[in-house]
């Protein structure tokens, strides 16, 4: 047990984005099964360590407890409205109930007569999940994009049903960052190529900010299905 968990401590260590002294990361290991638990600084971070961490043969399964820092701290109360908020607002799911779990109640927010989907949210911890249906893997992934941006929101538990179930492929990816940037303000999407290989992201293009660059970046790793992400775009004022 002890050598697994110094090979996977070394793989961390080993990920030039992690940063082990500000981000101190637990680790436990039984079974085949690592626990992974801390905070780090982005989402980009906790995929890369995520990624390291499951590499290792020994590793067969991940108990994924690491926390991304969040933009601004929140309680679990004002995360959930603005989830809520935004899942509301969403012209895509315009048709669709919405619901909200509060301990073992579930509130209704809103219940069409004949609901094309249902998205159902809860927070603990600054943990947003989110349950349901829905008819496409895009609706899936556009709720846990709604969820990450979210100020306060340290992680986001994807566990939406597609019924029925849906083939992924580079193309579906594809279009769904293209989507997710579009309807990022901050980011101006027109100037950002996207291209899907096996689940790889890779961004080009011109953006006048660092901060535009880096949120680009963010988006991609937020939306569900991506495995990595290769930011080649350019700051240029």
């Amino acid at each position: 047990m002890t050598k697994v968990l110094d090979q996977v401590h070394a793989a961390l260590a080993s990920e030039p984005r992690l940063d082990l002294h500000e981000f101190p990361i637990k680790l436990s290991y039984a079974d085949g099964t690592l626990a992974v638990e801390g905070e780090v600084g982005d989402i980009a971070v906790k995929k890369l360590a995520m990624e390291r961490a499951a590499a290792l043969p020994e590793v067969t399964g991940i108990l994924d407890r690491l926390r991304v820092r969040p933009a601004q701290r929140m309680g679990d109360g004002e995360i959930r409205d603005l989830v809520r908020d935004a899942l509301l607002q969403e012209p895509a799911f315009g048709d669709f109930a919405i619901r909200r779990r509060l301990g073992e109640r579930i509130e209704p927010v809103r219940e069409p007569p004949e609901p094309r989907g249902t998205i159902e949210l809860k927070v603990e911890e600054g943990v947003v999940t989110l349950n349901g249906q829905v008819p496409n893997l895009d609706d899936k992934r556009l709720a846990g994009v709604l969820a990450w941006w979210v100020p306060g929101s340290r992680d986001v538990i994807n566990g939406i049903a597609v019924e029925p179930p849906e083939q992924d492929s580079d193309v579906a990816i594809l279009e769904a960052v293209r989507l997710v940037l579009e309807k990022d303000p901050f980011v101006d999407a027109s100037q950002i190529r996207v291209g899907v290989k096996n689940a790889l992201v890779r961004l080009t293009g011109l953006v006048p900010s660092e901060a535009e660059r880096e949120m680009a970046e963010f988006d991609a790793w937020y939306v569900f299905g991506v495995d990595m992400v290769d930011n080649r775009i350019e700051v240029r004022i």
